[in-house]
């Protein structure tokens, strides 16, 4: 790219980055992460975006789910295996309903910095540097804790790569395979209302599989059946281990960052002239654009511009974050500039952050039935605009967690406190993400007819 450059973004102010206390162990760490192989490759990043094209034409969705921030404490197989599980049957039931193939992102396998809203954090009378993820420092409330650590990306890089190692495995080695879907329920869930809803569409597909197999169509004929794409991603904030995990891809001389196949900026980090926006204009990664209720369509568009100068496809995801009462306030104004522009990107909605409010109790949490709307009033507002609504992105787990409030098993502020985990945002437990593909099945299907209209009429 022209006048880019690896290292550029340095010339340029970056937000959210922290100060190490000593600068020259951080660069020893990071001449040692460039040395280590890559965590995905570069004709994986190309397939993805490719399937990322077909959602910008209507004849796919993007379902991207996972942790709000990964732990170093949490780390397990079965977690990942579990939210891996969630994933698959949201991803069935949003195919089912929309007759749509879903592309299946993680959250996963490198999410661990968060940008805070403060950069320190006071209890009592002692006042230390706020958490800011695994891989810069830790969670407990000290001195030691709180100071980034360089050696912290050691253990990311590691823990990522198994992570990855896991998800490979499950996706390519027959966990998916569509004659299994019984065996994707979690334990729990199968005494939660969702289970009879989701014991139907087993038995639907069992019907199909049944037809297919007798007209000799089977897995041992169409590996699609018993295998998944499953895609990483994380937010690209901490730009010097994402400087390092870039390379240059000796087939075409082009720059992927090798660290996931697809990398975000932030509400907070994305300014035209910040050092994220140069950083990711130089990366042929798809690249998602958070856009809140301080985001100004001419400047998104710009950004787009940036990133992504010959409009192609696939390349940009904006991933809108509102709150569910200010969708209809913000969100056809940013549709109509982009489409002003003739800009091709994804459409996503991310309805879990612009919902966050502290409870009676005292816990950050999100309102389960706020979620659900925002997500609603988006697909309504897109439906109206004559656009396409083409993705969902949500913070969940695998886990039996109680960090959102509501969904059907009615979560209140008192039960909080018995399983909050995160480390960072509530998440969505799984009995509440798979109720919100059921719950949202429906605009699914609307706005997979409309793009199927569409589609049609154009041709």
């Amino acid at each position: 790219m022209k006048n880019w450059k690896v290292n550029s973004w340095r010339k340029y102010p970056a937000k959210h980055i922290p100060e190490y206390p000593d600068k020259k162990e951080l660069d020893q760490v990071l001449n040692k992460i460039k040395t280590f192989p890559p965590l995905v490759f570069a004709g994986e990043t190309r397939h993805l975006k490719e399937q990322l094209a077909d959602v910008v034409d209507g004849k796919a969705f993007l379902l991207q789910g996972g942790d709000c921030a990964e732990s170093f404490a949490e780390f397990h197989p079965d977690n990942i295996r579990d939210t891996f599980k969630v994933i698959l049957q949201m991803s069935l039931v949003l195919t089912y309903s929309a007759s749509l193939p879903v592309i299946k992102l993680g959250r996963i396998a490198g999410q661990f910095s968060k940008p805070r809203s403060a950069p320190t954090e006071v209890q009592g009378d002692q006042e230390l540097p706020s958490y800011l993820g695994d891989n810069i420092n830790g969670i407990d409330f000290t001195d030691k804790a709180r100071k980034p650590d360089p050696k912290r990306l050691f253990k990311a890089y590691s823990q990522s790569a198994s992570t990855l190692n896991i998800l490979r495995a499950f996706s390519k080695g027959g966990f998916a395979d569509l004659n299994k879907v019984h065996l994707w329920n979690l334990d729990y869930i199968k005494k939660s209302p969702q289970a009879k809803k989701f014991k139907e569409l087993e038995d639907k597909i069992a019907d199909a599989l049944a037809f297919m197999e007798a007209c000799g169509i089977n897995s041992d004929f169409n590996n699609r059946l018993y295998t998944v794409n499953f895609w990483t991603s994380h937010e690209a904030l901490l730009l010097p281990f994402e400087e390092s995990m870039t390379r240059v891809d000796s087939t075409t001389g082009e720059y992927h960052d090798t660290s996931a196949h697809f990398v975000w900026i932030g509400d907070r980090t994305r300014q035209l002239d910040g050092g994220h926006v140069e950083f990711c204009r130089g990366i042929e990664n798809p690249i998602g654009i958070k856009c809140g209720p301080t985001s100004k369509p001419d400047e998104i568009a710009k950004i787009c511009e940036a990133i992504n100068p010959k409009n192609e496809k696939g390349k940009i995801t904006l991933i809108s974050r509102f709150g569910h009462k200010n969708v209809e306030k913000f969100l056809p104004k940013l549709i109509r500039g982009i489409k002003k522009e003739g800009l091709n990107v994804v459409w996503s909605c991310d309805p879990m952050h612009g919902n966050t409010i502290k409870s009676t109790t005292g816990f950050k949490t999100r309102p389960f039935n706020d979620v659900v709307n925002e997500v609603k009033n988006v697909f309504a507002v897109h439906q109206a605009e004559g656009s396409y609504a083409g993705g969902l992105h949500v913070e969940m787990t695998g886990q039996d967690v109680t960090e959102c409030t509501g969904g059907a098993r009615k979560i209140s502020d008192a039960d909080l406190s018995s399983r909050y985990h995160t480390h960072c945002d509530p998440r969505l437990n799984s009995d509440q993400a798979l109720e919100l593909a059921f719950l949202i099945s429906d605009e699914i299907k609307k706005n997979s007819s409309y793009s199927k209209n569409a589609i049609q009429a154009a041709s």
